[in-house]
Order: structure tokens, then C-alpha cells, then sequence
């Protein structure tokens, strides 16, 4: 009868240490998790902000390039002058909006707790088989 005690005894303190640990595990992750979404929190902030910068910046200089380009070739053909600039400008829109939807479908949020939820799982399984 003693030694069934003793071997419940002995169950429950590795139940025990195995709980700790795996809670200790799941507060490393946790704490990953947050750094790293305030991480992407900050890095969309300054995105944003450099975005919008060289939208304004961007669309500033095309203005005064077009209102140039205009009053130069004006006595050729305005509207050819006009149609060809508006033909460069949606062609530029269209090539940046390819690169954007490209860049949007490769996006990758939180791989690297991703990645590391994944190893614990593996691990994991190969403790418990």
C-alpha cells in the first residue's frame, strides 16, 4: 500500500512540475506575442506616416512637373500633351498598384510566435507519445 502512495505521490509532484512548466512556456510565448505586436503596431505607425508623406510630397512635385511640362509643349497640342500625361500617370498607378497587392498578399503578421507556438506543439507531441 505504500508504495501505490508513493508512486501517487511522486505522479502528482511531476504533474505538478509539468503544469509550471508548460504555463511558464505559455507566458514566454504571451509575452512574445505582445512585443511583437507592438512592434507591428509601431511599425504600421511609421509606415503610415512615411506613406502619407510621400503621397503628399509625390503628388506636390507631379503637379508642378505637369503644370511645366504644359505650359512648355502648350503651343504644340495642349490636349495631346494632356493625354499623354494623363497616359503616363495611370500607367504608373497601375504598375504601383500591382507592386502593392503583391506586397499585400506576402504579408506575414507574428511569424515569429507563429513559429514558435509551432515548435512547442512538436515538442509537445514528442513528450506525450
Amino acid at each position: 500500500m505504500e508504495e501505490s502512495t508513493a508512486s501517487f505521490g511522486q505522479l502528482a509532484a511531476t504533474s505538478k512540475h509539468f503544469a509550471r512548466r508548460l504555463l511558464t512556456i505559455g507566458e514566454n510565448r504571451l509575452e512574445l506575442l505582445t512585443v511583437e505586436m507592438q512592434e507591428e503596431r509601431e511599425r504600421l505607425r511609421d509606415a503610415i506616416l512615411m506613406a502619407f508623406g510621400v503621397a503628399v510630397c509625390g503628388l506636390l512635385s507631379g503637379l508642378t512637373l505637369t503644370a511645366a511640362i504644359v505650359v512648355l509643349l502648350w503651343a504644340w497640342s495642349p490636349v495631346a500633351v494632356l493625354l499623354i500625361l494623363t497616359a503616363l500617370y495611370a500607367a504608373a498607378g497601375i504598375c504601383l498598384w500591382r507592386r502593392l497587392t503583391g506586397l499585400l498578399r506576402n504579408w506575414q503578421t507574428l511569424s515569429a510566435s507563429l513559429d514558435q507556438l509551432r515548435k512547442d506543439r512538436v515538442c509537445l507531441e514528442k513528450i506525450l507519445a
